[in-house]
């Protein structure tokens, strides 16, 4: 039964608790690239280490996306993300007691599976109290409070170093999570009562999704462009501006805000222009199209310094805010019951993606820098491969799919 349009005062109860969420997880995917020195000098860390302990935020949250569209189904999503974030908070405190790189590792994962749930969640909450025509606005706040999280994960982080330490931080962020989620626990909720579907029922939808020829052309591009951009910006970054382009670590950081500011200027504009540029003949697609082309010559300018960061950054950073265009594309080629779980496949590979490239890039400096090449060759050397990778998953999406069935006609 379709529901009538919840009053105003709903917004203000529901949409700042799952924002708060969406916000700290940013904040928490982003914040190890400022304080990634601190980090290797306490630790005695390899680059490799620094990779992989950083990167298994990335590998918890994008496994767990297959189990968590069920469980919001099943459970509701206010009870479901306020649990995930006690998980999360716990992952915070124990990253702020860590003296390991096995203990801190952990203690990310623990952090990834935690604030798992944060987006889909208040989509799943959104989609059951406000009408269709109001969620692309309610989808822009929760992305713009993530942008906020970015920006809170760069110059207030670096200014906040000499009076908490990385510990102080991170005790911080585990008191800030159990806060949001008591605050989660006094918003609405709704009966759920989905009934159950057989198991077999649940393997044969993923069959469709992870067959599909469709599926497989945003996949690789998710995985190597947006997972790329993700281990970067979480955790490279800031290596790479201070080793490559010799600036300190406040200037990085600076940088890093403008990276964040750029990313939440394109939220705003996916949010308020794509229908516009629709209607006038633009479709999502060719901004997803546009985006993803200008992202490779973006970093295409960096690795070669073409332009002074505080420029090329940014330029990255907004390119990259239109590649959430892909997931309302890539759904449109499947039934509406299985929108949420094709939207949490899509996730697991980019989240995957994250993960792996994060590591690897750590794995990678190592390696080059092992054969005599300085710390900026090798940085140059490891982002270009990963640049080339990218650019032929680009190829690969631009080639046309079609459906072998049609959108309809697919089971659930």
């Amino acid at each position: 039964m379709r529901r009538m349009i919840a009053p105003a005062n709903l917004w203000f109860r529901l949409v700042p608790a799952y924002a708060l969420g969406y916000f700290l997880s940013y904040a928490l995917r982003s914040v190890n690239a400022v304080i990634a020195p601190e980090l290797m000098r306490d630790l005695n860390m390899s680059a490799a280490g620094l990779g992989l302990l950083t990167s298994a935020y990335f590998l918890a949250f994008g496994l767990f996306q297959l189990p968590l569209g069920l469980l919001l189904d099943r459970f509701g999503p206010r009870r479901v993300e306020a649990a995930l974030l006690l998980v999360a908070a716990a992952g915070c405190a124990l990253f702020g007691l860590g003296e390991s790189t096995q203990t801190l590792a952990l203690a990310r994962a623990l952090i990834g599976m935690g604030v798992s749930a944060c987006l889909m969640a208040s989509f799943k909450a959104f989609s059951q109290w406000f009408s269709a025509e109001q969620l692309p606005s309610l989808t822009a706040t929760i992305m713009v409070a993530g942008g906020l999280g970015a920006l809170s994960a760069s110059v207030p982080v670096e200014a906040a170093l000499p009076l908490l330490g990385w510990r102080g931080l991170f005790y911080l962020c585990a008191a800030l999570l159990v806060a949001s989620a008591a605050y989660l626990m006094t918003v609405p909720d709704q009966t759920v009562g989905t009934q159950r579907e057989p198991i077999g029922q649940q393997l044969n939808a993923l069959r469709q999704i992870y067959t599909n020829r469709i599926f497989w052309r945003f996949a690789p591009q998710g995985c190597l462009a947006v997972g790329g951009f993700m281990a970067i910006q979480g955790l490279w970054a800031v290596p790479w501006l201070m080793q490559v382009n010799g600036l300190n670590r406040g200037d990085a950081a600076g940088v890093l805000l403008g990276l964040a500011v750029a990313m939440l200027a394109g939220f705003l504009f996916v949010a308020t222009c794509s229908l516009w540029l629709a209607r006038r003949g633009v479709s999502p697609m060719a901004l997803l199209t546009f985006g993803m082309g200008l992202a490779l010559v973006a970093e295409l300018a960096i690795i070669l310094n073409l332009a002074p960061p505080l420029w090329l950054w940014p330029l990255l950073g907004i390119s990259f805010s239109l590649s959430n265009i892909a997931y309302s594309q890539l759904t449109a080629a499947f039934p509406v019951a299985l929108s949420g779980r094709v939207n949490t496949a899509l996730n697991l590979l980019v989240f995957v993606g994250a993960f792996g490239l994060q590591w690897g890039i750590g794995a990678a400096l190592d390696a080059a820098s092992a054969t005599g090449l300085s710390h900026s060759e090798a940085f140059k050397l490891t982002f270009t491969v990963l640049l080339a990778a990218q650019a032929l998953a680009y190829g690969w999406f631009l080639l046309p799919a079609k459906p072998k069935r049609s959108r309809q006609t697919l089971s659930v």
